[in-house]
């Protein structure tokens, strides 16, 4: 399972995909939110604005509901997350980090079966608050990838075929 970042979804429509002039790409992500190979956390949900074009995208039809990970995090795991930026983060440090602790702890909670998806690169020598998830998921040996490498591994295609 692909548990993405609220930033896929943003950065997908925001420079790749826009929701009105790639249907197939939302209706995909949606398909495969149905199947099982692409949830998002509730708290990353959380994270995009009611009333942007993705907010209403996500309140049509069944949208919400086939995407979203209907389960509840392991508070120790959200612990054990927020450690591996640093052990003594001040309050503002944890705002700063915001709910990608939540989404880096589901996929602990099931390594072998869970995959982080994020636009974020990797920065190894971000410290603190400004570490990167793919950096924080390789120090507790969690799976990520990015949005092409999902896109990838999942088999999107538009089906569009150019004719010669």
């Amino acid at each position: 399972m692909h548990l993405l970042d609220a930033n896929v979804l943003i950065t997908a429509h925001n420079l790749y995909y826009p929701i009105g002039r790639f249907p197939e790409f939302w209706d995909w992500l949606v398909h495969m939110g149905n199947t099982g190979e692409i949830k998002i956390p509730l708290e990353i949900l959380e994270e995009i604005t009611e009333g942007s074009e993705i907010g209403r995208w996500l309140s049509e039809g069944d949208n919400y509901e086939s995407l979203r990970l209907d389960e509840e995090v392991d508070p120790a795991l959200v612990q054990a997350v927020i450690e591996k930026y640093a052990p003594d983060l001040n309050d503002a440090e944890i705002i700063e980090i915001g709910r990608d602790p939540f989404l880096i702890a589901y996929a602990m909670a099931q390594p072998a079966d869970r995959i982080v998806v994020t636009v974020e690169a990797s920065k190894p020598s971000a410290k603190r608050a400004n570490r990167r998830i793919p950096d924080v998921c390789k120090d507790l040996g969690v799976e990520w990838c990015n949005s092409f490498e999902m896109m990838n591994a999942l088999n999107f295609t538009t089906g569009w075929r150019a004719r010669v």
